[in-house]
């Protein structure tokens, strides 16, 4: 098992990422955006989706990962709570809509109706982990209707 390290400066390889992020959870604590270096940072508990098919009846993982996008000029939140730090988001997908090629709109979707969107003059992304890993016996998993 090695740590991840992606990095995408398109949409294909921010789907990408956003698979290697699907389910991961964090707290609103966990969110910053730093106007001055424009960047948007946050940490997570990311579900190891790479190694869920070979830990059948046994415990899955999550890891602490941090994910960063870089050239951001404006974060706008809805339906998130930003008064309670303690507050959990669970992340279901990250989009890109191109507007003004390179910038765009990068849309972090979390359950429940969540939206973090992110006013980018160019995409770039990147996920790392953090190196601590543990068990979980939970998969996730979501209601199709």
């Amino acid at each position: 098992m090695t740590d991840l390290r992606l990095q995408a400066e398109d949409v294909d390889d921010l789907a990408v990422i956003s698979a290697a992020l699907q389910d991961a959870v964090t707290k609103v604590a966990d969110l910053a955006f730093l106007p001055s270096t424009r960047r948007f940072a946050m940490v997570v508990n990311r579900f190891r989706w790479e190694d869920a098919g070979a830990s059948r009846g046994h415990s899955h993982e999550r890891v602490r990962a941090g994910l960063h996008f870089e050239n951001v000029r404006a974060v706008r939140a809805r339906n998130i709570s930003q008064d309670k730090p303690e507050g959990v988001l669970n992340l279901l997908a990250i989009r890109f809509e191109e507007l003004n090629p390179p910038s765009g709109i990068v849309t972090l979707v979390f359950s429940g109706g969540g939206e973090l969107r992110l006013e980018v003059e160019a995409l770039e992304v990147h996920l790392s982990d953090l190196g601590l890993i543990w068990a979980t016996p939970n998969l996730p998993a979501h209601d199709l209707d």
